[in-house]
């Protein structure tokens, strides 16, 4: 069955690149020592090196030094990092006031609900219905007691991108720490903290073909950041634990794989998509921006079924959609971020997000949209609503 599937769920996760597994495999039967310094065991030193270099590679692809990157386990505990180190290094100097905006992914917004039940301050800054930042509220929202601003960059279920120069010139006016999560974005959309002062940044490799469970954090040298994990020295004394080597290389060698080249051909698969499900199937909405969003994303709401009837049908069919974020997925509850850009519960319920990768072509997306004309057609044949509204 899974041979023949068609997936078209990458921002949940990717199919390993096979390359990104050949340069992993020496970190696991060979060089599978720890990382140790130049007086210890050769196999340790070279192991130093393998991480080094994938540290250097991280570090370039976004103009930062490779000091100021720290390997983490992924999104989760970057984002979580970020956030608790910063407000519990300035709680005492500055305040416990934090905003981050109403559509984040659940990294950051469970730990912001988080630090409200330790009675930090913390404001949600609205979007618009394309889910844009409003940035005047965001100036008006900052006080002399906030430590941070997280803001997402791309959004994990609708992809609209947020005006990263915009945000991190108000919180550098205001003197505030700026944190975004880059999971959605990051090797998509161009990042250069050498001309835009972001503070902290969330990667992932699980979103470009890379491995599960390893990801960076981007520290601005002197950003304070208290340790919240004990255990040992690792990652210069900011993340204890031992170093996931293999993971390190094979993020690092996912980012070299990622081309110009790879990301106009996902924006042509989004954008096709886009446009055959507009012209072929009556009473559809494009949930998100139309021009500022992630080359890879392309989130529908088809009105009078239900999404997740669909992902079952197109499930049967051999197609992987959602109707979410992987981890929203697994709940009824209407999308907090389709509820965010003003849309409704059957707004919510009805939409479905297409998210595409290396190994996806145009046949896949014929051969989709194809599968969904049929099923539409046949859901809303049996919908009371659709009838009545017809």
């Amino acid at each position: 069955m899974f041979d023949k599937m068609t997936y078209l769920d990458n921002s949940a996760s990717t199919r390993l690149d096979e390359r990104v597994m050949d340069a992993m495999k020496p970190y696991y039967f060979d060089t599978y020592a720890v990382a140790t310094s130049e007086f210890g065991y050769s196999m340790g030193i070279d192991a130093k090196e393998g991480l080094q270099e994938a540290r250097e590679t991280i570090a370039s692809s976004i103009g930062a030094t490779p000091e100021e990157i720290v390997f983490t386990s992924g999104e989760t505990e970057s984002s979580n990092m970020a956030i608790k180190g910063v407000v519990a290094a300035l709680k005492k100097k500055k305040g416990e006031h934090i905003i981050v905006s109403k559509l984040e992914d659940f990294a950051v917004l469970n730990t912001a609900k988080n630090l409200e039940k330790q009675g930090y301050n913390v404001d949600y800054i609205s979007v618009d219905a394309e889910g844009i930042l409003d940035l005047e509220e965001l100036k008006s929202k900052i006080r002399d007691d906030t430590v941070l601003v997280s803001i997402q960059h791309a959004n994990q279920e609708i992809g609209t991108l947020q005006n990263l120069d915009a945000i991190a010139k108000i919180c550098r006016e205001k003197e505030v720490l700026f944190h975004t999560d880059a999971t959605h974005s990051y090797t998509r959309v161009p990042i250069d903290v050498s001309k835009t002062p972001i503070d902290l940044i969330s990667m992932s490799a699980h979103t470009i073909h890379g491995p599960r469970g390893v990801g960076a954090l981007y520290v601005r040298k002197g950003t304070p950041l208290i340790k919240w994990m004990d255990g040992g020295y690792q990652e210069t004394d900011r993340r204890a634990g031992l170093e996931n080597i293999p993971g390190a290389v094979g993020f690092a060698k996912a980012v070299e794989l990622v081309t110009e080249k790879e990301n106009e051909f996902l924006t042509s698969l989004r954008d096709y998509t886009i446009k055959r499900v507009f012209e072929e199937i009556p009473h559809v909405t494009l949930n998100g921006s139309k021009t500022q969003r992630t080359p890879q994303n392309a989130n529908i709401t088809f009105h009078y079924v239900e999404g997740e009837s669909m992902t079952l049908h197109l499930d049967m069919r051999g197609f992987a959609v959602s109707t979410g974020s992987a981890c929203f997925s697994r709940s009824l509850e209407a999308s907090h971020v389709i509820l965010g850009i003003g849309g409704d519960h059957e707004r919510a319920h009805g939409s479905i997000r297409f998210t595409f990768g290396r190994y996806n072509s145009m046949e896949d997306v014929d051969a989709v949209v194809d599968a969904i004309k049929e099923i539409v057609s046949q859901l809303r044949a049996i919908s009371p609503l659709y009838n009545k509204e017809e």
